[in-house]
């Protein structure tokens, strides 16, 4: 009996590993339900916490023409990161610009925010108008409820001294809920 307790708290601590990523998914725009980038070089893509159920670590929805994407990563434990792109204004596919000054993430306006915590705000990041990028909508499908594109920016931490960070070769591709 002992053993079998043995092997399976064994695979349990082995699947709970952290999830090593080599390269961020293909750029598709079928609905595919990816997301991914370069964080300051290092590849960043959602991820659960080993076999427990992460069905909510990729979301994407729209509150009138804003489309609002939350990427987790949970496997860094017991620090987690999250982005939030808010993408103001889409009605079709074209680039928009992320280069609005925001305090705090809001309505309104286009950002990009990345967040480090553990249960509270370590660090958090965000575009404004100082540190700019974009984001391209490749596809807008609002009949099959599809949002893909890519992004990149500059982002500069609001907690703490003012630490930049790079996001580059950034995309997704998601159904709406």
């Amino acid at each position: 009996m002992k053993n079998i307790l043995t092997a399976v708290l064994s695979i349990f601590l082995f699947a709970s590993c952290k999830k090593q990523i080599t390269e961020l998914p293909p750029a598709t725009q079928t609905g595919a339900h990816t997301f991914g980038a370069m964080v300051n070089g290092q590849f960043w893509m959602p991820q659960g916490f080993g076999p427990l159920p992460a069905n909510d670590i990729l979301e994407a929805r729209m509150i009138g023409n804003d489309v609002i994407i939350n990427a987790r990563n949970f496997a860094s434990s017991p620090n987690e990161t999250e982005f939030e792109l808010r993408i103001h204004g889409v009605t079709a596919p074209g680039t928009y610009l992320l280069n609005t000054n925001v305090t705090h993430p809001s309505g309104g306006v286009s950002y990009a925010y990345y967040v480090k915590r553990n249960l509270t705000p370590q660090n958090e990041w965000l575009t404004s108008a100082t540190s700019t990028g974009s984001v391209t909508i490749t596809r807008m499908d609002t009949v099959n409820l599809i949002v893909s594109g890519t992004f990149q920016f500059n982002m500069m931490n609001i907690n703490n001294a003012p630490e930049p960070l790079a996001v580059t070769e950034g995309r997704f591709d998601v159904k709406i809920q």
